[in-house]
C-alpha cells in the first residue's frame, strides 16, 4: 500500500499561501496537506497564518479557526476535543498524534500537518480507516463465555484481576500507533498491527473471558502477530501513553507458556 495510496509518480505541489491576518501581533504559520480526489490534481501544501490572540491553545483550535474563517474547504475529522474519541488523529511535524491535545506552543516555528501515513485518504486529512476497523473486529473484541451467566450478580473480578486491564482498555482506536509501525507499512494486509493486537490482549488478559485458548490459536500466525519486530514506534507515538509493544510481547509469552 503506497503512502496515501497516490500514484508513485505523483508529487506534492506547493499550493496557496494565504495572507497574514490584518492587525495580528502574534501569528503562526501552519502548512497543511490538501488533496481532493475529485479534482484530478496532485496533492498540495497550503500555508495559512493564524492570529494566536484569536485562537485557542491547541492545534485543533487553529484548524477550526482556519476552516471557519479562512478556508471552509479544509476537511478533517474531529469530535470530542478531549483526547477521548480519537477522531482528530493526524501527523503533526512528523509525529502521529491527536490535534486536540497537541498545544501550538509545543511546536517551534511552522507547524506541518499531514494525514496519518500509509493509509488511503478520502480527502485532505481524512484517512480511510475501513481496513483498520475490520482488523480490529477480526479479533472479536468482546467478552466470550461458555458458562451460564450468574443469576444474581455480574461476572466479578478481584481488584488484582481488574488491574491487569490497566493500560489496555484505555485504547481509543485513533490508529496513531498502527500507522507509525514500519512492520505494518510493509504488511498491512496480513499483520494486525499494534492497536488491534493491544485490543486482542485486552480480552486475553480479562479474567472473565473464557476463550483464551481460541484467541491465542487465532493469533498464532507468522504474519498476524510475529511481524512485530519491537521497533517501539507504536509505544512512542501513543497519545494516551499506552504500550502496545508490551501487550504484543505478552501475547507471545502466553503462546510460549501454552506450548510448554
Amino acid at each position: 500500500m503506497a503512502e496515501f495510496t497516490l500514484p508513485l509518480n505523483s508529487r506534492i505541489q506547493i499550493g496557496k499561501t494565504w495572507p497574514e491576518p490584518e492587525g495580528a501581533k502574534r501569528t503562526r504559520r501552519i502548512t497543511i496537506y490538501r488533496w481532493d480526489p475529485d479534482s484530478g490534481d496532485n496533492p498540495r501544501l497550503d500555508t495559512y497564518s493564524i492570529d494566536l490572540d484569536r485562537c485557542g491553545p491547541m492545534v485543533l483550535d487553529a484548524m477550526i479557526l482556519i476552516k471557519n474563517e479562512i478556508d471552509p474547504t479544509l476537511t478533517f475529522r474531529r469530535s470530542c476535543r478531549e483526547g477521548i474519541c480519537g477522531s482528530c488523529s493526524m501527523n503533526i511535524n512528523g509525529r502521529n498524534t491527536l490535534a486536540c491535545i497537541s498545544a501550538i506552543d509545543d511546536y517551534q516555528g511552522d507547524i506541518n500537518i499531514y494525514p496519518l501515513p500509509h493509509m488511503p485518504v478520502h480527502k485532505d486529512l481524512v484517512p480511510d480507516m475501513t481496513h483498520f476497523y475490520a482488523q480490529h473486529a477480526s479479533v472479536e473484541p468482546w467478552i466470550k463465555t461458555s458458562s451460564p451467566v450468574p443469576p444474581d450478580r455480574e461476572r466479578l473480578q478481584s481488584p488484582a484481576e481488574r488491574a491487569e486491564l490497566d493500560g489496555l482498555y484505555e485504547c481509543i482506536l485513533c490508529a496513531c500507533c498502527t500507522t507509525s509501525c514500519p512492520s505494518y507499512w510493509w504488511n498491512p494486509e496480513k499483520y494486525l498491527g499494534p492497536a488491534t493486537l493491544l485490543n486482542a490482549y485486552r480480552w486475553i488478559a480479562d479474567s472473565r473471558d473464557e476463550a483464551t485458548g481460541e484467541r491465542l490459536d487465532q493469533l498464532n500466525d507468522p504474519f498476524k502477530l510475529y511481524r512485530c519486530h519491537t521497533i517501539m514506534n507504536c509505544t512512542d507515538s501513543c497519545p494516551k501513553g499506552l504500550n502496545p509493544a508490551k501487550a504484543i510481547g505478552e501475547i507471545k509469552k502466553r503462546l510460549v507458556e501454552r506450548r510448554g
